[in-house]
Formats: structure tokens, C-alpha cells, sequence
């Protein structure tokens, strides 16, 4: 069975808890965002070099590896989200199709030692980008193309359960 793609919005996830993971994205302060981003950075390391990392549990349900190279890819998608709200009024965000990306990436066929550099990596960068960012900047807002609206500071607080609940999925 191959896996199905995401279709549900999560954006559900800024107003309370997610009933899979536990994690309350309304209960964190965005000044928080920059060190929970390393660490869960960090905390995607050892999983990189589990013997058994390309091994899906079923059919239907993601590697270790695949979800990695996915959260991998979300820094970078929501790094550039970052640089639109602070350099342009109301931007519009590219859509983005995780699972077509995930497919021709191949992400279940990359090098989980260079996936695991990628990660930490680009995590430690829009963890400095967060960080970077004036309160007085944190209410900029861009939007979606399905109309959702996001601050910088509700950008980053729907950013952080996406790495929060991969390594969920993984650790089981």
C-alpha cells in the first residue's frame, strides 16, 4: 500500500493540543521556538544512525529516514516563509506539495549520514533566523493560498510542532 497523501490542514495546531503527539503549540512563547528548534535538532541524530533508519514499520507509514529528510526540507520551506513576512507586506506563499517532494527527492534512498548534516544544519540556521527577528516584527503577516493567515510569531509556533511530532512518529 503506498502512502497516502496529506490533505488535512494542521493549522488546527496553534489553538490546541495535538491529540497524537501531546504537543501544545499554544502554550509556547516564540522566543522559545530557537532552542526547541536545536533541540529537536539534536534530538534527530541518534535516529540517523539506527541500523534499521530506511525501514518503514508498514507500507503506509513513513522511515525513520523519509520523515527526516522531510522535516529537513521544512526548515528550508519555512525559512524562506520567514524571509517573505520580513521583507515583503502581505506576501502569498509558494504552495508547497510535501509528499510530491518527498517522492522526487526520494528521501527513502538518501544517505541518512547526509540527511542527519542537512538537518542539524539548516535547523541551527532558521534557529538563528528566529532569533534574529525584532518583537517588532513579529506580527508581520503573509497568507496561504487556502486563505490561512499567519504572524511571524503564529508561523513559528505552527513551524515547531512539524519537527515535534516527526520525531514522535519515530521514536513511537
Amino acid at each position: 500500500m503506498p502512502i497516502v497523501p496529506e490533505t488535512k490542514s494542521w493549522t488546527w495546531v496553534l489553538e490546541r493540543r495535538c491529540p497524537e503527539c501531546g504537543f501544545d503549540a499554544s502554550a509556547i512563547e516564540y522566543r522559545d521556538v530557537p532552542a526547541m528548534t536545536r533541540e529537536n535538532a539534536d534530538a534527530w541524530m541518534p535516529v540517523l544512525e539506527r541500523a534499521d533508519v530506511s525501514a518503514r514499520p508498514d507500507d503506509s507509514t513513513w522511515s525513520p529516514l523519509e520523515y527526516a529528510a522531510h522535516v529537513r526540507d521544512v526548515y528550508d520551506v519555512m525559512a524562506g516563509r520567514l524571509r517573505l513576512l520580513l521583507e515583503q507586506d502581505d506576501p502569498a506563499f509558494e504552495n508547497w506539495d510535501q509528499d510530491a517532494t518527498a517522492i522526487a527527492g526520494r528521501y527513502g534512498e538518501q544517505d541518512p549520514a547526509a540527511v542527519a548534516d542537512e538537518l542539524h544544519t539548516r535547523a541551527y540556521a532558521l534557529a538563528d533566523a528566529w532569533a534574529a527577528v525584532p518583537d517588532s516584527a513579529l506580527g508581520r503577516s503573509g497568507r496561504r493560498s487556502d486563505g490561512s493567515v499567519f504572524t511571524v510569531e503564529s508561523l513559528a509556533r505552527y513551524f515547531i510542532h512539524d519537527p515535534v511530532h516527526h520525531l514522535w512518529d519515530v521514536r513511537g
